[in-house]
């Protein structure tokens, strides 16, 4: 896996103040994306065992809410590979951070393995994530008032509350104080 940037103390992608990974290589190439340079799979560096050590790094100090996930798409096959682990790092080593993770591809694609290049991965990845802001950009729908997504049609979807009553359950634009700002 290649990835175009690592943010320190983000916190336009997610709530809180986050380590931010923008991973290479999307298939959906949405008109109007805001880093069409992270379509290419080999954008960037080389995801190494040197990333990961710099990323559990950054995420040690307790003002840190979390890790945000998108790119790209963390979704891709080519990158659950390597998120996957990553992702079962953080939860054992951090367990009261949370993670984000932002796709093209609609929740409900990703767990029929419908529409979408899947992979073994997929479900365990999404089992581990506590926000997924789903569905792919148009440009059409651009509302730059919206939190932590670009167009209406993208979904803030708390994962979390989602496995636990088995209907999706999105998170409402404005809810404070908790792990969505």
């Amino acid at each position: 896996m290649y990835y175009g940037m690592i943010k320190n103390k983000d916190v336009a992608n997610g709530a809180g103040v986050r380590i931010t990974l923008f991973v290479s290589g999307c298939r959906n190439h949405c008109r109007g994306c805001f880093q069409p340079e992270t379509w290419d799979f080999s954008y960037g560096e080389k995801f190494t065992e040197e990333t990961e050590r710099q990323i559990l790094d950054l995420l040690e100090p307790s003002y840190i809410d979390g890790l945000t996930l998108l790119g790209g798409d963390p979704f891709e096959p080519e990158n659950q590979r390597d998120l996957l682990p990553l992702i079962k790092r953080i939860k054992k080593r951090f367990p009261e951070k949370n993670i984000w993770a932002f796709t093209g591809y609609l929740y409900e694609d990703l767990i029929a393995g419908a529409k979408h290049p899947c992979c073994e991965m997929t479900q365990e990845i999404l089992s581990l994530i506590d926000v997924l802001v789903d569905g792919p950009f148009i440009e059409e729908q651009k509302n730059l008032a919206l939190r932590f997504r670009g167009s209406e049609n993208q979904r803030l979807i708390d994962l979390n509350a989602t496995r636990n009553t088995g209907t999706i359950t999105l998170i409402p634009d404005r809810k404070r104080g908790s792990i969505y700002g």
